[in-house]
């Protein structure tokens, strides 16, 4: 996928972050990346979308009666490289455990990467951490 200006823009809007860094071009042009970049948290908050395009899943078509999988969190994560405007990215991701939690709903843990295109480093690395919440439970 193409991070767009308007991504960043919006993303700074929702979250009440005028950083120029970011939302200015103008502004950024005379910056250090020559340019905006995204917000680390627009490239983390990015993960379940990448998470979809990669398993080919359409959230809007999941059916909340089998369960559903709710983001519980990082175990670690690092914004390696920053995501420009006008980058491709895309997500890699490996189950690195699976295990129970007191309630005996499943905590998966995913080793998960956000690289960009053209770049030898990735903007993100992670252990992502999610819970299976099966229907029962919900």
């Amino acid at each position: 996928m193409t991070v767009s200006q308007l991504m960043i823009s919006e993303f700074g809007e929702a979250t009440r972050d005028p950083d120029p860094m970011h939302v200015d071009p103008e502004w950024a042009a005379n910056g250090p990346f020559n340019g905006t970049i995204a917000f680390g948290f627009l490239t983390m908050s990015l993960l379940t979308h990448l998470l979809h395009d990669v398993l080919g899943t359409d959230p809007r078509r999941h059916d909340p009666a089998h369960g559903y999988y709710l983001n519980y969190g990082f175990d670690r994560l690092r914004l390696v490289s920053p995501v420009r405007v006008g980058s491709r990215i895309r997500g890699t991701f490996r189950v690195a455990e699976v295990k129970p939690d007191a309630k005996e709903r499943s905590i998966v843990k995913f080793a998960a990467t956000v690289e960009i295109e053209g770049s030898d480093r990735p903007a993100l690395v992670a252990e992502w951490l999610t819970v299976w919440v099966p229907p029962e439970q919900g």
